[in-house]
């Protein structure tokens, strides 16, 4: 059995559902994209005389139907690294931040792209994020290709797949070109996604142009999307659980619905990025207890649908790591693991979305992999009945040396990274008492000190640039300058974790 969270009722998720296809078929959308509200009539669906669109609930229910109910997400080389599905949970860093809170520094400011490229080193190396994002913006690009570039510090500094997206209507197609020259192409990039490209519902019961055209775009090329509305409990949005979770589903069930009407079996993640909005203070907490409810509950919502799902959790309004964020972060990995959420965007992020911290990074995959050992299946492992086990402990007066212990420990007890602190006070003094956020730094400077730089094919590299080029208004500009990373440095590039061997066999 896999521990497990659910806080609504199987009755109530069902009238939570059909409430949301009532007001789909009833009030419908406001579709600006004309291309989208095109192909949407083409497929039979009415038009309102004041232009918003109506889901009607066959339509719907066949979307839902078509939607793939699991896909996997594959790295630069085309192998598998993680299936989207089921009750399958993969933390990924959260997205959209607009600033770097520098680690060096501790000033928060507006990201280099050598900040990012930092960033997606150091992420590339962290065992329990298994794949990235493109988590904050950089300012030193033309803003139209932004998007591209910072795809491209990706791909030519990890090999692992990442969430992404596009900044402008038309920013789709030059990023999936990108990514089809590791593959034989575009249909190999269907068949192989190296991405998830978010989609944002407006709020308000409408879809902008630019998300109907990413939309489009992204299922054209095969690249999976998340649908992600930001919904603010007490503002655009019900305060209360109920009438959010019902809002929340409308605007999801109208983005899958267009998604299937573009491509059946388009792969498609029920998402959300809902916070509360507080009349008090004009704030709007994402790691709020009502918020991370509300997460669960479509989350609830979705799995009922067969769908997988999306959330921001794992992440902080705090703005440094200090015990907010400490308490924040796990708390909400810890429910979005038990509720089985299949990709958690959040680990990195403070300061409501707003800045990024790589301290806090490898701070968050310390907590992510406690719990991800959580919610593994728990099942018996010779240890029902307990007479050898009670006779051993009688004969020895402890059970360190039995067999049973020797077997499984490695893989029943976790021991994470030294940034945790087990050991006794003597020890930490030595160390140099350190509190968490120093030595979550040290270990950011021990990790890019020993990484090394990805190769790529010179010639591909070059057309990635020609790509990212072609959108500039002035193509002659110069590009940013990311240094390669320097050669890993032997005293520095020891182990952050403690060695385990027994353990590092077994998994």
């Amino acid at each position: 059995m896999r521990p497990g969270l659910n806080i609504l009722e199987p009755e109530l998720i069902g009238r939570v559902v059909d409430e949301a296809k009532r007001v789909l078929a009833e009030h419908g959308f406001e579709i600006r994209g004309a291309e989208m509200r095109r192909r949407l009539i083409e497929a039979g669906l009415p038009q309102r005389d004041d232009g918003r669109m109506l889901f009607p609930r066959a339509i719907v229910e066949d979307a839902i139907r078509t939607a793939p109910r699991s896909f996997e997400l594959f790295d630069r080389a085309g192998i598998a690294r993680a299936d989207i599905g089921d009750d399958r949970v993969h933390f990924i860093p959260g997205s959209s931040g607009l600033k770097m809170l520098d680690h060096r520094t501790g000033e928060a400011r507006q990201a280099t792209s050598l900040d990012f490229a930092e960033y997606i080193r150091l992420g590339d190396g962290l065992a329990n994020i298994p794949y990235l994002a493109t988590a904050f913006s950089t300012g030193d690009l033309e803003p139209q290709v932004s998007d591209a570039w910072r795809l491209y510090l990706c791909l030519t500094n990890s090999t692992k797949p990442v969430v992404s997206g596009a900044f402008t209507e038309h920013g789709v197609p030059r990023m999936a070109e990108m990514m089809a020259l590791f593959r034989d192409g575009l249909s190999d990039l269907r068949a192989r996604p190296m991405s998830i490209f978010t989609i944002t519902a407006t709020g308000n019961f409408r879809y902008s142009e630019d998300s109907c055209q990413n939309l489009i775009d992204c299922v054209e090329a095969g690249i999976p999307v998340e649908i992600v509305p930001v919904t603010l409990m007490g503002l655009i949005a019900p305060v209360t659980l109920i009438g959010a979770t019902v809002f929340h589903t409308i605007d999801v069930l109208a983005g899958i619905t267009m998604a299937q009407v573009i491509r059946p079996g388009a792969p498609v993640l029920f998402g959300g990025a809902p916070a509360t909005f507080h009349m008090k203070i004009a704030s709007s907490p994402m790691a709020a207890i009502e918020a991370l409810q509300l997460d669960v509950a479509y989350v609830a919502v979705a799995k009922s649908l067969g769908l997988p799902t999306q959330s921001y959790m794992a992440l902080s309004d705090a703005k440094t790591l200090d015990a907010q964020a400490g308490a924040e972060t796990f708390g909400s990995a810890l429910l979005a693991a038990l509720a089985g959420v299949n990709s958690v965007s959040g680990p990195g992020m403070l300061d409501f979305l707003l800045v990024f911290s790589l301290p806090k990074l490898v701070f968050d995959d310390a907590m992510c992999g406690q719990a991800l050992h959580f919610v593994r299946e728990v099942r018996e492992l010779n240890d029902l009945p307990v007479h050898e086990l009670v006779n051993q402990l009688m004969a020895d007066q402890h059970l360190i040396m039995a067999p049973h212990t020797t077997e499984h420990w490695p893989t029943e007890l976790f021991l994470p990274s030294t940034l945790i602190d087990r050991d006794n006070r003597e020890a930490w003094t030595r160390a140099g008492a350190k509190e968490i956020d120093e030595r979550a730094t040290d270990e950011v400077n021990r990790r890019l000190a020993a990484y090394r730089q990805l190769e790529t094919d010179p010639l591909l590299d070059t057309e990635l640039l020609r790509i990212i080029r072609s959108g500039m208004v002035e193509p002659d500009a110069t590009l940013p300058v990311v240094p390669a990373a320097p050669e890993p440095v032997a005293s520095e590039a020891g182990p952050g974790r403690r060695h385990n061997p027994r353990r590092e066999r077994a998994s």
